[in-house]
């Protein structure tokens, strides 16, 4: 019997197996390319040579333009900066603001208070989800990449534009007073705080009555850059008052102030002033030596300046002898309209003439 190999012998004759099953793969490799020519031709280009890459194709062989595809990168351009106005959708409304998305790489917050120039109770009162609207950015990225969003400021630009464009207009406008203060009432214009000083006023009411009621108001100063929006009421009465006077005609008023210069008459509704100048022909040392307040009498209207909101009158045009006024103020009413007819017939002619007849003695 034979003796059994040992492990050293079997591993000799696996790698005697290996080498000889080499020789015989590359000997008939030899054998299957012999006579070949295995060099590598001079025509061959290398890495370098241009004709060796794939040939460049126009973007016009692409199915859409250049402005086409410029449009398209637009579309997901994140290059947001504060001031901008941008078109988002609302996707979640949460107890402090709400999540837009605007098509920025985070989606943008814009907090409870940015979310109208008016006040309102929730973000619901203003925002559906799904909604798409106009915000505009308030601020850069912050450290989470999220923008600051504001709906406000975007009405907040349109209100100071609508109100510029009433002035312009002249308008009448009608608001509701919300508080008074010392100095006047304030009111709201298309969302901005309004207010309107004490002296422009016209009402019998005391001042801390007028909350909730709406008054009719124009425009005395309307300033965005420094936030001041002023508004009278005495200038819509006067203004709506004078829609239906004439220079020239005789009215009856009643005495509610008396100062220096002269005497604020009353004439259903509205504040006319009887200068001092304008009581009687004779000269008088002060208006309280003629009249009284809450006298009733006939007062004549020399002008209505409808921009400064103010009416002025005249008794001296109404008197039949220079002094009258002072004398027998009674004869000066009972002859009022035909004493305002002679100023009419004097105030054509002298027109005619291109004299001021205000100051003009009468005949």
């Amino acid at each position: 019997m034979s003796a059994t190999p040992t492990e050293e012998q079997i591993q000799d004759q696996v790698q005697d197996a290996n080498a000889t099953e080499a020789s015989a793969e590359t000997t008939a490799a030899e054998q299957a390319f012999e006579g070949e020519d295995l060099s590598i031709p001079e025509d061959v280009p290398t890495a370098d040579d241009p004709s060796s890459r794939a040939a460049s194709r126009s973007l016009d062989d692409a199915g859409f333009t250049i402005d086409e595809f410029a449009a398209l990168l637009s579309k997901y351009d994140y290059n947001f900066k504060p001031g901008d106005i941008v078109n988002g959708t609302v996707f979640a409304l949460e107890s402090k603001g709400a999540m837009i998305d605007i098509g920025a790489k985070t989606a943008a917050f814009m907090p409870l208070q940015e979310v109208s120039i008016n006040r309102v109770e929730g973000l619901s009162d203003v925002l559906q989800p799904g909604e798409i609207r106009e915000f505009f950015i308030m601020s850069e990225e912050n450290e989470d990449g999220q923008l600051a969003l504001s709906i406000r400021r975007i009405e907040y630009q349109r209100a100071w534009e609508r109100v510029r464009q009433l002035q312009k207009e002249d308008a009448t406008i009608y608001s509701e007073v919300f508080a008074t203060n010392r100095g006047g009432a304030l009111v709201r214009v298309e969302g901005l705080r309004g207010f309107i000083p004490g002296s422009h006023i016209s009402t019998r009411k005391p001042k801390e009555e007028l909350v909730a009621d709406f008054l009719p108001l124009k425009f005395l100063e309307v300033d965005e850059e420094r936030n001041r929006l002023v508004l009278s009421h005495r200038r819509a009465l006067v203004e709506r008052k004078m829609n239906r006077l004439e220079v020239g005609e005789v009215v009856v008023g009643t005495v509610r102030g008396i100062k220096p210069y002269g005497a604020f008459i009353d004439i259903g509704g509205v504040s006319g002033l009887l200068h001092i100048s304008e009581i009687s022909h004779e000269h008088i040392e002060t208006p309280h030596s003629v009249l009284n307040v809450n006298d009733q009498m006939k007062v004549m209207i020399i002008d209505l300046d409808a921009e400064r909101g103010r009416i002025s009158l005249s008794t001296k045009a109404l008197e039949p002898e220079p002094g009258d006024m002072l004398t027998d103020p009674q004869k000066v009413f009972e002859k009022a309209e035909e004493m305002a007819a002679r100023y009419k017939q004097m105030l054509m002619e002298q027109a005619e003439e291109g004299e001021d007849p205000i100051n003009s003695m009468m005949i």
